[in-house]
């Protein structure tokens, strides 16, 4: 029977160098924009359903 080979230490380093980086040149939204987005566009969609129904 052949040994089992654990690997998931080395796997899951390059994953650990990859979310520890900073961008600093990408958009930054706060949450709260996002959540008051997210809540202007479902009103907008809800009226629009009511306003010109199919």
């Amino acid at each position: 029977m052949a040994k089992k080979n654990d690997t998931g230490f080395q796997s899951s380093a390059g994953l650990m160098r990859y979310f520890d980086t900073e961008d600093d040149k990408g958009l930054k939204i706060s949450p709260k924009t996002v959540i008051g987005i997210a809540i202007v566009v479902s009103v907008v969609v809800l009226l629009a359903n009511t306003l010109f129904p199919i």
